[in-house]
């Protein structure tokens, strides 16, 4: 497991087009979302200690913004190389301890993943009402230990757009298992 941080990208660029299936083929593309003012992007996988960690934390928050009735829709992809990472398969994604209360979609060819400039699991990535990029980076100051945790970058990023703000959250990385590229692949 090699340790990643998220790359610096441009802000307010537009989101990447993309049509990937989730685990039981149910394919989606972004028109799916159309009607939501946040989309949450977030490049994860089954096997990745990382991402196993915050999958509860995104879980929490997504629970809570339903809660409250906000238009905010959670996305999650799997990129990784199944063949080499079989946990990562579509057939473990299916898998209750894997399982997200959201579209967890899977992205066999990697090119979503490409597309966006996805690294690391996770690698979370935020967009306006308009689909241009606000916000990339992490969970929280504290992934580990959430009850620890003072700040909460992407809630308080999620609430600036909900506001109709541009938003002005500081930008700190994501960090995580690097995504395992297929050999072929890069």
């Amino acid at each position: 497991m090699a340790l990643t941080y998220s790359t610096s990208v441009k802000l307010h660029e537009p989101i990447p087009l993309f049509e990937l299936p989730d685990a039981s083929g149910k394919t989606y593309t972004l028109g799916n979302w159309a009607d939501k003012n946040v989309l949450v992007m977030v490049f994860a996988c089954n096997h990745c200690p990382y991402s196993q960690a915050v999958r509860p934390q995104l879980i929490e928050l997504w629970n809570k913004l339903q809660a409250q009735g906000k238009s905010v829709q959670f996305v999650a992809i799997n990129p990784n190389d199944a063949e080499t990472y079989p946990e990562d398969a579509t057939e473990k994604m299916k898998e209750e301890r894997y399982a997200y209360p959201f579209p967890y979609l899977r992205d066999e060819s990697q090119e979503v993943a490409r597309d966006f400039g996805a690294v690391c699991t996770p690698d979370i990535f935020v967009y306006d009402r308009n689909r241009h990029l606000q916000y990339r980076g992490r969970l929280n100051d504290s992934w580990q230990h959430p009850s620890q945790a003072t700040r909460h970058d992407l809630s308080d990023a999620i609430d600036c757009l909900l506001r109709g703000e541009r938003c002005n959250v500081e930008q700190y990385p994501s960090m995580g298992c690097s995504i395992k590229w297929k050999q072929s692949g890069g």
